[in-house]
């Protein structure tokens, strides 16, 4: 039975992280992967998805820049783009660059038989580690509608067949408002298709602002996507070469496919440690602040449920991985960044001002409009849109949160990223210098509208 230094289970952006700083160590390092080495991310998530949607948003951009002709979209340009772009569904080349830095690649299901050392299974293998770092991610949440499972892939689709996808539907029904559902719901609606998006919730990406989700609907608005609040889908049928769907209040909607933005569940369950005495949050891989599960048991990203986003798994993989090379470091999850690429980009950093208010803390909020009171705004569109919120602790001075809308905004939301994080005071923010044209100035005007 072969011993290894690490074995990372799950080789999305976390797991490749880990390994990466391991075997840039010299450390003996197995690494298993059941799909894809690059994960979900890389194949049918945050890459496709950014890559389909940056065409319409171009030409969005185009149609509203002073003396550009019309910009027309090709679907099958764009398609065999986004084909190279997750490599054709086809990891080799990782798997070479791995082997190549000798790591042990293995293929399959991985379940964890074994502790004090940790034991893990990959086929008829068994291996022994000092440290095992599990990086298993999330599968999409199925919500319990009627009929589902009667449902196949070309009707049914999750992200996977969303962002793979080979041909425009001409009508989708989009179950879920969250950024996932909003991504997919604009770009298809971009492209041509008439979607409807049912959202349980009173409103798109409900867990943000309130303000920042009326500018989300009203872009949908402009888009032409039905939207269906406080709705559910309460049971589906096939309906030909697509799905009829009934919806809370007997109201039906027919679409070409059905695209399920409903949420992720970690996917912790699955690898037998609940047998070896690991207690588990439901399907969830509970970690301490040095993302350690166990001694020599290690876990990072979505299979954590701490705040489930790619960045958050690679800035988890850093605290691991130093950590199993002699570290002490802690994880910090203030002011992480939450960003949805639709266009205008939307994002986020930190409290909405209810969770804060929540927090017992005095709270001082500002909003600005920010083509009123800036020139990058109106050098980028001739009809521009574009708007700054930030959340304040005016006992402590400092920023608690922070909301956007705008173009680039997954850009220079990080300003208030940075000072949420650090406590950076709104004193020292008010005398920054930012570059001249830019979205960035809109932090000078916003801090100086704060009551503080």
């Amino acid at each position: 039975m072969e011993h290894l230094d690490a074995i990372v289970i799950g080789m999305g952006p976390g797991g490749e992280t880990v390994a990466d700083r391991l075997l840039t160590a010299g450390r003996r390092v197995a690494l298993v992967e059941r799909d894809l080495v690059g994960g979900e991310c890389a194949y049918w998530a945050c890459v496709p998805t950014k890559t389909l949607l940056r065409t319409p948003e171009v030409r969005a951009e185009a149609d509203g820049a002073a003396g550009v002709g019309d910009a027309a979209l090709d679907w099958p340009a764009l398609r065999a783009y986004r084909d190279q772009m997750i490599r054709h569904l086809d990891d080799s080349g990782q798997v070479d660059g791995y082997e190549e830095r000798g790591a042990l690649v293995l293929r399959g299901d991985a379940r964890i038989v074994g502790r004090d050392p940790w034991r893990v299974a990959v086929g008829d293998a068994e291996y022994t580690a000092d440290h095992v770092v599990v990086a298993t991610g999330s599968g999409v949440l199925v919500p319990p509608i009627g009929g589902l499972e009667d449902l196949g892939p070309d009707v049914l689709w999750t992200n996977r067949e969303a962002t793979t996808l080979t041909e425009i539907p001409g009508s989708a029904l989009v179950v879920g408002g969250s950024a996932v559902g909003v991504e997919i719901g604009q770009f298809l609606a971009r492209m041509g298709t008439r979607v409807t998006v049912v959202q349980r919730g009173p409103r798109l990406l409900d867990r943000e602002e309130p303000r920042l989700c009326e500018l989300v609907s009203d872009q949908f608005d402009r888009d032409g996507v039905s939207v269906r609040l406080n709705s559910e889908v309460v049971s589906v049928t096939g309906d030909g070469d697509g799905v009829l769907a009934e919806l809370t209040g007997g109201d039906r909607v027919r679409a070409d496919v059905m695209v399920l933005a409903t949420g992720r569940v970690p996917r912790g369950d699955q690898l037998g440690l609940a047998e070896l005495g690991v207690e588990l949050d439901r399907s969830a891989l509970p970690v301490d602040d040095r993302c350690r599960v166990a001694p020599g048991l290690w876990a990072v990203g979505d299979v954590t449920a701490r705040s489930m986003f790619t960045h958050v798994a690679k800035y988890q993989g850093r605290v691991v991985s130093a950590n199993i090379l002699g570290g002490n470091r802690v994880a910090d999850y203030t002011g992480v960044p939450r960003v949805v690429f639709a266009q205008p980009e939307i994002a986020a950093v930190g409290l909405t001002s209810a969770q804060a208010r929540d927090r017992g803390i005095d709270t001082a909020t500002s909003e600005t409009d920010l083509p009123s009171v800036l020139a990058r705004p109106w050098t980028m569109e001739t009809d521009p849109r574009g708007t700054l919120g930030l959340v304040a602790d005016r006992g402590r001075g400092v920023l608690v949160g922070a909301w956007a809308f705008g173009p680039q905004a997954a850009e220079w939301i990080h300003t208030a990223a940075l000072a949420v994080r650090m406590e950076l005071p709104v004193a020292a923010l008010r005398d920054a210098i930012p570059q001249f044209p830019t979205f960035n100035e809109g932090y000078l005007i916003a801090l100086e509208a704060l009551d503080l």
